[in-house]
């Protein structure tokens, strides 16, 4: 059988450590000479509002500015840098310039000179990702000769890791995005990941393990100094190393599951050849879900704090990035608003596929899908719509306001501030670097 190399490597020194994971993998033997080169960074989400929280979130600058050292001295002239960032507005283009211009993107730009493209000033094209999956594209990186891609080493709520082919999510448009979180059973969410890289040209991928998270993929989990790279030429191997660097066999990442399949590979390791460090050594368990009850209906937060009255239940794969981040704003608002009073039988819903209880006197629907979905629903006594897509944060704050719930609208008129909220748990942390998202 054919091993696929796969290289684990410390981070310890700027370009050096960088460096040896592409030379042990051999990650860029077969890049052709004078190639047009993509590098894929991973920038989840950013905001312009509040001190962002980099670490484990978004690459660090300091491995894409070592990737392109590294490109440069292979005569590599021409490279440019893409990303879809996630904007609440999915027209907002000032968002998306401001991190690459934090990022040091600009610094880059006139440096080496880079090129930066936001996908979403671009065009898409239809690709057909077999299996009955058809997706937008960025043309761009379609037309490239070689793509270098900077994930994230992270576990995600929904897809129990986030790594190598779900970094490709960043270049599809908004409607695939909406339509990877389908309601079919079958083609699900993980159905959809596993193929995102079915037409993306030859490729080399590190995951930028120096920061990692647990239960991300925003900032809500726990951010971890983790100094670890995971290097490969081949995107499913690579994937594979880094859930058992997360703590996961790939057999319990049902994404890795459907690509087995969908290339005819083994689910396990055993046509990967692992080099540098031994995964014992680096692998450490990075929980994915966030706590809930045990039937489902509340984070065990709010239950802690003795709140009743209320089920807002556990999110699916079908809630949207969207309509997710309403999750976070919304948990916190309504712990704000707590005073010890139970609440009068509240439910709230999300999704694409939730139904309502029976018994609950206010159903809140959150967003379009689930307004579609349940308006007419023989559950619902008295119910509270919001309907847009995506939902809009002060209809969602008055219709917490219509159930009883009296939430602070300083929740929703600052929704970006909640970033800057979790990041207060980081201050004063020495391993928590602002410099390893500068150009200098």
């Amino acid at each position: 059988m054919e091993k696929r190399i796969v290289a684990i490597v410390r981070f310890e020194k700027p370009l050096e450590s960088v460096r040896r994971a592409v030379d042990l993998s051999r990650g860029l033997d077969h890049l052709p000479s004078k190639a047009n080169v993509f590098i894929k960074p991973n920038i989840v989400f950013w905001t312009r509002t509040t001190p962002f929280p980099k670490w484990g979130v978004v690459t660090t600058s300091r491995v894409v500015e070592d990737m392109v050292i590294l490109l440069k001295e292979r005569g590599i002239d021409e490279i440019t840098i893409v990303e879809g960032t996630v904007t609440y507005d999915p027209k907002d283009r000032e968002t998306a310039a401001h991190a690459f211009e934090s990022l040091g993107y600009n610094v880059l730009k006139r440096r080496y000179g880079v090129k930066i493209l936001n996908i979403f000033e671009r065009p898409f094209k239809r690709i057909d990702l077999g299996a009955g999956v058809m997706l937008n594209f960025n043309e761009d990186i379609l037309q490239s000769d070689f793509v270098v891609n900077l994930p994230v080493l992270k576990t995600h709520a929904q897809t129990v890791v986030s790594l190598g082919i779900k970094n490709f999510k960043g270049l599809i448009d908004v409607p695939s995005r909406k339509k990877c979180h389908s309601a079919d059973p079958e083609k699900d969410l993980n159905y959809m990941v596993a193929r995102l890289a079915n037409k993306i040209p030859p490729s080399f991928t590190l995951l930028d393990g120096i920061y990692t998270t647990e239960r991300g993929p925003f900032f809500e989990g726990r951010l971890r100094r983790s100094n670890i790279l995971v290097a490969s030429s081949d995107l499913y191997s690579v994937d594979k190393v880094g859930a058992k660097v997360l703590g996961y066999d790939p057999s319990e990442v049902p994404y890795l599951v459907h690509a087995a399949h969908d290339f005819k590979r083994p689910i396990d390791l055993s046509d990967v050849e692992v080099v540098g460090e031994k995964i014992e050594a680096v692998a450490s368990r990075h929980e994915h879900a966030f706590p809930y009850n045990e039937d489902g209906s509340l984070p065990k937060p709010l239950e802690k704090m003795g709140i009743r009255g209320l089920s807002y239940r556990q999110y699916d794969d079908t809630i949207c990035t969207y309509c997710s981040g309403f999750t976070t704003v919304m948990l916190m608002a309504i712990a704000s608003a707590w005073r010890g009073e139970p609440w009068n039988e509240i439910e709230i819903l999300t999704g694409k596929k939730m139904k309502p209880s029976p018994g609950k006197k206010k159903t809140i629907l959150i967003g379009k899908c689930m307004y579609q979905l349940n308006k007419d629903h023989a559950n619902i006594n008295e119910m509270i719509a919001v309907k847009g897509c995506p939902p809009d944060l002060k209809e969602a704050m008055k219709a917490l306001h219509q159930a009883g719930i009296d939430v602070s609208p300083t929740f929703f008129e600052n929704m970006d501030m909640a970033a800057g909220f979790f990041m207060k748990r980081y201050e004063g942390k020495p391993e928590f670097e602002e410099s390893f998202f500068k150009v200098v």
